[in-house]
């Protein structure tokens, strides 16, 4: 995986922003949405300068520094020749948050072809693996990047009939609520990694 470059000035868009400057909230800003978690006066942080270049994420210099390449296989949920599914820390504030990740160090730009072909079967088969626990409505599928370069993409259940979870803020929510109770954690994982292990690979929870 090669290292992506960041611009080494600000870009016209970076300075014609601010900087250093407290920012407006717009009357319609998402602090009026029904499914905004937090009430009250809110104010807007200062627009801070830009750092460039920027520094490297995790697992920028490669698969000795990653850490999900220094996880072995076997404590992820499922897994098979080219990817693994894993749980997300040591508890769950929803019915399962989950991350499907590439066993090779690879990012999206240099995925190989093979596993780009496979990718996209394999978020519906996560999806469905997911939605097949009680109880969930939607299954929410992200990918942020800044944080580590090993590709990720998350898998977050929305709970049925808790309307006001959903859309942008349920990663938010999922901070808010009560833990999941372990057990019910740890049945949610063994349920999904045999639904994926019905069409191949391994579970490695069961």
């Amino acid at each position: 995986m090669a290292a992506p470059s960041t611009p080494q000035d600000p870009s016209a868009f970076v300075r014609r922003l601010p900087s250093g400057e407290r920012l407006p909230l717009p009357a319609d800003s998402v602090a009026g949405w029904e499914t905004f978690p937090f009430e009250g006066d809110l104010r807007v942080r200062p627009l801070q300068p830009p750092v460039l270049p920027e520094p490297a994420r995790s697992g920028e210099d490669g698969p000795e520094g990653c850490h999900t390449c220094l996880k072995p296989v076997t404590e992820a949920l499922w897994s098979d020749d080219h990817w693994r599914l894993d749980a997300v820390g040591t508890e769950s504030r929803l019915p399962a948050v989950v991350m499907l990740q590439p066993r090779g160090h690879y990012d999206l730009g240099d995925l190989p072809a093979q596993q780009a072909a496979e990718l996209g079967p394999l978020l519906q088969r996560v999806e469905r693996a997911v939605l097949g626990l009680d109880g969930v409505a939607r299954v929410h599928v992200n990918r942020w990047g800044d944080g580590a370069a090993h590709l990720h993409f998350w898998f977050l259940a929305r709970p049925a009939g808790l309307l006001q979870l959903r859309g942008t803020f349920l990663p938010v929510w999922e901070e808010l609520l009560p833990p999941v109770p372990d057990e019910e954690r740890r049945q949610a994982h063994r349920r999904i990694a045999a639904a994926l292990a019905a069409e191949g690979g391994t579970a490695h929870t069961l």
